[in-house]
């Protein structure tokens, strides 16, 4: 290793360096006035030693020594590092300066260094020579570069590992509160059997498997084991039990049973309440038999019975929708749901229902189209379907066998396209109703005025076989149904509520006014068809179909 001459000067420094005194060789140390000469690098040689790394000048030639130590030396010649006796020359680097410049050159030898910190010597030359001793291995800087990068990596997969295990905790969290929740809702379904369903535990099912999957994932990143992985998986694993069990306990329906029991109860509770509203008990007999008309007409109404929202949505809030009712058959009528387009007015679709639970199931319906039916005044009777035919004053008959219109029939100076509609409903200036004689038509004409017109149809021609007519003006009446020969016609109180106000007995020519409170779940009700057999209102309320049950008076012998 090659040492230049500034690092020689500071090692000199830091070891105190010392300069020949007289001729008896002694060094004395440096004094602080020292200055080294202006041309330092002037001249300057340097030798080596083959296998000891040393370096010697001379005042005339590059010159070797066989000292096994590192050392370095020169003359006042050559830049070394002590004068000659008498002053300092120009090359001399100003290191030992005489003390008087008598002194002498001594011979070559140990020099004694009364006040260096190092050991020095001259050789035969008046060289001076000193000996530094270095390190065998450098500084390994590579292996520094390799550890920063190793800690850096280090570093920054803690930090992500730090990351992923605040998001765990924080879902260990969220989890842990879903799970008191659970307990809670087993606890409650525990004491009261009747407050859950079968959705309720699919749905805890589906939470308690996404709790059993997050466990699992925690105990493949958590190296070791952790006592609140572990709790929480056994705690996972006992709800799992307890909600299997819960389960199996309503194999047989039980609580389907029980809450059907409870519903028909309090169905039972309205009905006997709803019964007193209007109508004093005395005259409220028991129910006809189906399809018998020895009573004295509607005294009342029941709640409503909220079945479903029809098949096509919320945005079809105008249509139909009934049981068909034939004589013959009695109780075996399809179900039938008519909703019109969103525009209130044409009939396109329609759907038959064997049962009424096809009908709540949205199963086994037969659905079909036509293009010619308008307006909510659809019936259906005997098997086929009575619509009016669009933008006419025709009637037509409907097989629902073939979907295939059977008869087509004008009515006599009936009004129609909104001219006799009923008030809030448009496109029914043309209403068919079904009773246990068969089926009527309600309408009115320009000679009546406005005013409500009834006409008993030929179920087979669509042919007027009588028409009555009453004075009740038709656009302020909110719908009608006919019930024994008897119009039943409604108006809206508010929103939430219908009267029976008016009816006209086509028996006795009679007519009068009637207070029936008639609830509704919304605002508007496009629709109410009557079934004989049932004995029900099929009401369509926009969008919704609802169900009541009619109350008749006792009939007095």
């Amino acid at each position: 290793m090659r040492l230049g001459f500034p690092a020689l000067l500071a090692l000199l420094l830091l070891l105190g360096p010392s300069v020949a005194a007289g001729d008896s060789g002694d060094l004395e140390p440096l004094t602080p006035d020292w200055r080294p000469s202006s041309s330092p690098y002037s001249d300057l040689n340097s030798g080596f030693t083959s296998g000891s790394r040393s370096h010697g000048g001379s005042s005339s030639s590059r010159g070797y020594s066989s000292s096994s130590s590192r050392s370095y030396g020169g003359s006042s010649s050559s830049g070394g590092f002590s004068s000659g006796s008498g002053s300092s020359s120009s090359r001399d680097f100003g290191f030992n300066r005489s003390r008087s410049g008598d002194s002498t050159r001594s011979g070559s030898g140990s020099v004694p260094q009364p006040f260096s910190n190092f050991s020095g010597s001259k050789d035969d030359n008046g060289a001076c020579l000193c000996s530094i001793t270095l390190p065998d291995t450098t500084f390994p800087a590579d292996r520094v570069e390799r550890l920063e990068f190793i800690a850096h990596t280090l570093s920054e997969k803690f930090e992500t590992e730090l990351l992923r295990v605040k998001e765990y905790v924080r879902l260990i969290s969220i989890y842990e509160k879903k799970l008191s929740n659970l307990t809670v809702r087993i606890e409650i379904m525990e004491k009261d059997t009747i407050s859950y369903t079968e959705l309720e535990f699919e749905l805890i099912k589906i939470e308690v498997k996404e709790m059993e999957r997050l466990i699992i994932r925690l105990k493949g990143t958590v190296v070791g084991s952790s006592e609140i992985i572990d709790q929480l998986e056994v705690e996972i694993r006992n709800m799992t039990l307890l909600v299997e069990k819960l389960e199996t306990l309503d194999k047989n329906n039980v609580l389907m049973i029980r809450r059907e029991i409870a519903a028909l109860k309090n169905k039972l509770k309205e009905c006997e309440a709803s019964k007193g509203e209007n109508v004093p008990v005395a005259l409220v007999g028991p129910p006809p038999s189906p399809g018998n008309c020895a009573h004295g007409g509607v005294v009342n109404i029941s709640q409503p019975s909220i079945v479903q929202l029809n098949w096509r949505g919320f945005a079809y809030k105008y249509g139909a929708w009934g049981r068909d009712y034939s004589p013959q058959n009695p109780d075996k009528g399809l179900y039938w749901v008519a909703p019109l387009n969103t525009d209130g007015r044409l009939l396109e679709h329609y759907r038959l229902y064997n049962t009424l639970d096809d009908l709540l199931l949205y199963t086994n319906a037969r659905e079909y189209r036509i293009t010619y039916g308008q307006g909510s005044g659809t019936v259906v009777y005997k098997n086929n379907m009575y619509v009016n035919w669009y933008n006419t004053g025709n009637l037509a008959k409907i097989n629902l066998t073939t979907n295939t219109v059977a008869v087509t029939q004008a009515l006599p100076a009936a009004a129609y396209n909104n001219r006799f509609s009923y008030a809030n409903v448009g496109w029914q200036d043309i209403d068919l109703a079904v009773d246990e004689s068969g089926l009527w038509v309600i309408y009115a004409t320009e000679a009546s005025t406005g005013n409500m017109v009834i006409s008993k149809l030929n179920d087979t021609t669509l042919e007027v076989l009588n028409t009555w007519h009453t004075k009740q003006y038709k656009p302020s009446v909110s719908n009608a149904f006919v019930v024994c020969g008897v119009l039943y016609a409604t108006r809206t109180l508010n929103t939430r509520t219908e009267e029976i106000f008016y009816y006209y007995d086509t028996n006795t020519g009679r007519e009068g006014r009637l207070d029936i409170v008639m609830h509704k779940m919304q605002e508007r009700v496009q629709s109410i068809n009557y079934h004989p057999f049932d004995q029900k209102l099929f009401v369509y309320n926009d969008g919704y179909l609802l169900n009541y049950d009619l109350i008749f008076e006792q009939e007095l012998l």
